[in-house]
């Protein structure tokens, strides 16, 4: 055997090897009254990762992950990335039908979790361990050492399946090498090494919520985890556990606000100093109410997704100056913004937005063609965004290439009318779609989470003039409805396709 030159591959289970060296007895994780050392941590991923190889599985095979926010999800992660495995989470909101093409289309042999959630994987034949069962018995009899079974820093520790908004979910390769350096760069960014606690808020079976939420851990600190979205216990998880950093998702923002006048003061948040927010654009009003409620906090926007990882981030000293954008290319990322023929756009006309990173997917497991549709060949990758750049080379994101309404022959983009609802004291938040119509092609159709108000013929008549005063006459909705709340994805992005299906053709005149 040769000499193996350039040091060790990058790996997502190598943080919490070099931690329960250099700091064994500090807490890695805290879970409600349960918490985990980094000793422990450790040993109890080596336990698992040797009770899978023990099973009959082999290094590469998949294991599927079915668990909510607590305090077993990072050591099942890094169980299974030492035994050179293959992680493949589900979504615990998944039906029957849903989790079953993602675990034969995975290939999953074999499955850990929540004996809560079993009814979701319903009985495939999987090899299971289910916490809250068998769980801590297959641990105890496992060995303890390390399988340090080896792994390329390039093969994917993880198939994390995308939310289906536009079709069948698609499987993302994610590799050792994109995650391990996010939680570096993450612990650069946002203040999550050694001697910082950070809460695990976004649920860890998302790209997004699993990344922030093991990153803590990886670099040394310590997350804490809220297992259920819920304002309140939010705050109050910040103030027990003298939380630091969180990530959070626009709706997590509205929901906070909706608490009323004083709720946030009302707790001792002084530990906490950062805020990041990713999933969908912070609309300039209610990202002003989160800098005047958490003024000792910098307020991080960044902006991603599961294929490219982090493509761009908004730091703090920007927040006031630039509203609507969601900064420069974050580190080690090249940008590119072309047109349909894949020229580049000069600064402040729209264009698609294509990245190239060390983050980037190594492609979408057993689809070749998805993948080629979506990349270059000299390595970009894009997540079909239409953006402008300023000509100080801030991305200010102008809507989703899918979500383009074109009527009468025009382009119109719906966020740009969901930026202008989201300045209506009666709209809480909105989204734009566009429906079918005969003669026009599509019209504008708006959909309304409105505060404490009827959507009555004089409130419609308000929001078209509203509209009006801000826009041109083509980009007014024609169609008002009021929801309850919109639809979203796992990593809080709306579903428009459900919207948009909910509606039928307006045959026009």
């Amino acid at each position: 055997m040769g000499i193996a030159y350039g040091g060790a591959p990058l790996n997502i289970a190598s943080g919490i090897r070099e931690f329960a060296r250099a700091t064994p007895r500090a807490t890695a994780v805290i879970d409600g009254d349960r918490t985990l050392t980094f000793a422990d941590l450790d040993e109890r991923a080596s336990r698992l990762g040797n009770h899978l190889l023990a099973s009959g599985l082999a290094p590469g095979e998949r294991v599927a992950v079915l668990l909510g926010n607590r305090l077993e999800y990072p050591e099942v992660a890094a169980g299974i990335a030492k035994a050179g495995l293959v992680m493949v989470p589900l979504n615990p909101r998944l039906t029957p039908a849903e989790s079953a093409y993602i675990l034969e289309h995975s290939g999953a042999r074999a499955i850990v979790l929540d004996g809560a959630l079993a009814a979701v994987a319903g009985d495939h034949g999987l090899l299971a361990t289910t916490i809250d069962g068998d769980y801590e018995a297959a641990l105890e009899k496992a060995d303890p050492r390390d399988p340090d079974v080896p792994v390329d820093e390039l093969d994917p520790f993880c198939i994390a399946y995308t939310s289906g908004t536009t079709g069948r979910p698609k499987g993302v390769l994610i590799s050792h090498r994109s995650r391990a350096l996010t939680f570096y760069l993450s612990a650069l960014e946002w203040g999550l090494g050694p001697g910082r606690t950070s809460a695990a808020v976004a649920p860890m079976y998302h790209g997004a919520g699993f990344a922030f939420g093991y990153a803590p851990v990886f670099c040394g600190g310590t997350v804490t985890m809220l297992r259920t979205w819920d304002p309140e216990a939010f705050l109050a998880l910040l103030e027990r556990d003298r939380v630091q950093s969180t990530f959070l998702v626009p709706t997590h923002a509205q929901m906070l606000r909706g608490l009323g006048e004083g709720a946030v003061a009302r707790r001792d948040l002084s530990a906490l100093d950062t805020l990041y927010f990713n999933a969908a654009a912070l609309p300039w009003p209610l990202k002003q109410w989160v800098m005047a409620e958490f003024p000792q906090c910098g307020i991080h926007e960044l902006y991603g997704s599961t294929e490219a990882g982090i493509i761009t981030n908004l730091r703090p000293v920007d927040q006031d100056r630039k509203p609507g954008s969601v900064g420069h290319g974050w580190f080690l990322t090249e940008l590119r913004v072309v047109d349909d023929e894949g020229n580049p756009v000069p600064a402040g006309e729209p264009g698609e937005l294509f990245s190239r990173s060390p983050f980037l997917m190594n492609g979408y497991h057993d689809d070749p063609e998805a993948t080629a549709a979506c990349t270059t060949a000299d390595g970009f990758i894009t997540c079909g965004d239409v953006v402008i750049r300023d000509d100080e080379g801030y991305v200010h994101i102008v809507d989703r290439k899918k979500d383009l309404i074109i009527s009468g022959g025009v382009n119109v983009y719906p966020r740009e009318i969901e930026d202008v609802l989201a300045l209506h004291p009666a709209v809480v938040e909105s989204a734009v779609v566009g429906v079918p119509h005969s003669t026009w092609g599509e019209e504008v159709a708006a959909y309304a989470v409105l505060r404490d108000v009827e959507l009555d013929d004089a409130l419609t008549a308000e929001l078209e003039a509203h509209c009006r005063a801000r826009l041109a006459g083509y980009k007014i909705p024609r169609r008002w409805t009021a929801v309850a709340a919109l639809p979203r994805n796992a990593s809080g992005k709306v579903l428009k396709r459900e919207l948009r299906d909910t509606i039928p053709v307006n045959e026009g005149v």
